[in-house]
């Protein structure tokens, strides 16, 4: 018999920063004595989470708009979510405007990417987050590409982001996935 809290984290991701956040989240879980599965929903559709008292759903945020698959869960799951323990997390470049210290403009997005969402499904998150995410100039085409340079490379230089290799840029704090990992955790014991 498992008497450890069982959780599940669904994510959808564009360039793999909501992949890695969401495996950072399971770990410092698993530290706390979950019993934690993370789901891709492109690749594994989930069909029952009865078995599941936390549920995290993670997402990339791409021009504004959420990882298809990820939503898809939300909307298929948005019932069942009302009587468990559940979490959002969004991987966007709002980290950027943190940095800057744009207090509106992650307003903006915080509105867009969750509370617009958690509106539109009438969810009840105990936590939500906004994490940075991964700015990768190789996985774009041409025209995009050239829109996001002119759109942020002088502001990921300004704020001390970092290439993590040519064209890559990881724009997540670990520090901070962590710390709101472990407060959920504590949330979700209550």
């Amino acid at each position: 018999m498992n008497d450890r809290p069982r959780g599940l984290i669904v994510y959808g991701t564009t360039f793999g920063a909501t992949k890695g956040t969401s495996e950072e989240i399971a770990r410092v879980l698993r530290e706390q004595d979950f019993d934690i599965k993370v789901v891709n929903a492109q690749e594994e559709k989930i069909k029952d989470i009865s078995d599941y008292e936390l549920v995290i759903v993670g997402s990339s945020l791409a021009n504004c708009r959420w990882n298809g698959h990820a939503e898809d869960f939300l909307k298929k799951f948005r019932k069942e979510l009302e009587q468990k323990q559940f979490a959002l997390f969004v991987s966007s470049v709002a980290a950027i405007s943190e940095r800057e210290g744009n207090t509106d403009e992650v307003a903006k997005i915080r509105k867009l990417a969750l509370e617009d969402k958690i509106s539109k499904y009438g969810l009840k998150p105990v936590m939500t987050a906004l994490f940075g995410g991964i700015l990768n100039y190789n996985k774009m085409g041409l025209v995009t590409r050239k829109g996001m340079e002119v759109a942020f490379m002088s502001r990921l230089q300004n704020n001390g982001f970092k290439e993590t290799e040519p064209g890559v840029y990881d724009l997540r704090d670990w520090d901070k996935i962590r710390s709101w990992t472990r407060e959920l955790a504590r949330k979700a014991r209550e």
